[in-house]
């Protein structure tokens, strides 16, 4: 492959995305994370360019209007979205990409980027859900409330995506996201070149 892989990854808040990933990132050079742009004010340990890109309403507005955001949505009150620049950059030096975004989001990145790889990650029950998301201890119970409601939304649209894994244990759930790519990496149509190399004079 000469191209790197666009990876979508989606799931409910607690879902454990955020966890897989960074197990993934340990195990894999190749990854790069693309780093999100939102209005939401930071959590306790989180870096501005580092774990997102903190911005104003109107920053963020901006970025859509000049067309540099691959996609954006609105998430519990704040908007969220991605630029366009690094995500293209790393894919043409090979380098596999993941963008960690809402299914709004997900949605979007279909129809702007068909050969992107997503990745639904489904809790094993809502009751597991909701467990994780009070044991943060960073949110109120009315926020909590409004997270789990909008979790019952964001679960059906799993069905949209081209896996599913549940997020039971976590290294099997870190193993099936790992054999995912290896599958991918190894799709005809990604290799195309390949073929044609063997069969040059």
């Amino acid at each position: 492959m000469s191209k790197g892989l666009l990876l979508v990854v989606s799931a409910p808040s607690a879902g454990g995305k955020g966890t897989i990933l960074k197990e993934l990132f340990q195990q894999d050079p190749n990854l790069r994370m693309s780093v999100s742009a939102t209005t939401r004010k930071p959590r306790p340990g989180e870096e501005h360019g580092k774990h997102y890109y903190f911005v104003t309403r109107e920053e963020f507005q901006e970025m859509v209007d000049d067309g540099n955001m691959l996609e954006y949505a609105e998430y519990v009150g704040n908007c969220y979205g991605t630029p366009k620049g690094p995500v293209e950059r790393w894919r043409a030096d090979g380098l596999d990409v993941v963008l960690e975004i809402e299914v709004q989001g997900g949605a979007q990145i279909k129809c702007v980027a068909p050969d992107c790889v997503s990745i639904f990650i489904a809790p094993p029950s809502m009751e597991v859900l909701e467990k994780r998301l009070r044991g943060r201890g960073t949110e109120d119970e009315e926020t909590i409330q409004k997270r789990l409601e909008t979790a019952r939304k964001e679960i059906p649209h799993g069905k949209n995506y081209d896996y599913i894994v549940v997020n039971d244990r976590l290294e099997d759930a870190v193993a099936d996201v790992r054999a995912i790519l290896r599958s991918e990496k190894m799709k005809s149509e990604r290799n195309a070149e390949l073929i044609e190399k063997l069969l040059a004079p």
